[in-house]
């Protein structure tokens, strides 16, 4: 930390201290004349990973490693990310384009449901290639017909079935 204030991209440790439904409160560790900080972590910036809620991520006493993004002048506080010190599953996963695999559905919304495709991934199956509307939970079999790294969008279509 340069002047007590830690610079962007760097990686501190810390411990959490609060964990509420619109992120999650990080005590840093001291700067070099021991004064301890503040940084926060966005819901989208904590983990690559699908989650309900941020304590099923981490809890309240675990330390963390997490990067630096920012610092928010007006609050004194360090906008940092537990997600960047973790690999990107999508790199992996944009050459399975044409594959066919199985998945729980994770989201429900008006134009299709999401379904689980890898750990860290969900794709969308629109409501125009559906044979019928399934339910939460439900495993579904789907075939790999975009991976749009930029846009971070996977896009599925039903996978074919055998023997009908």
């Amino acid at each position: 930390m340069s002047g007590g204030r830690p610079e962007q991209g760097t990686v501190v440790r810390g411990i959490v201290s609060e964990i509420h439904n619109f992120g999650v409160f990080v005590r840093l560790e001291g700067d070099p004349a021991g004064q301890p900080g503040s940084g926060f972590i966005r819901i989208p910036e904590l983990t690559w990973e699908f989650f309900d809620d941020p304590a099923d991520v981490v809890h309240v006493g675990q330390q963390v490693s997490v990067e630096v993004l920012d610092f928010d002048v007006t609050r004194g506080q360090v906008q940092l990310s537990l997600k960047a010190l973790q690999e990107d599953p999508l790199i992996k996963f944009a050459n399975r384009v044409g594959e066919a695999l199985c998945g729980p559905v994770i989201k429900i919304v008006p134009f299709g449901v999401f379904i689980r495709v890898a750990p860290g991934i969900a794709g969308l199956l629109h409501e125009s290639v559906q044979t019928h509307q399934p339910a939460m939970g439900e495993t579904v079999c789907v075939t790999i017909t975009e991976v749009d790294r930029p846009g971070r969008r996977v896009r599925l279509e039903p996978a074919p079935t055998r023997g009908t």
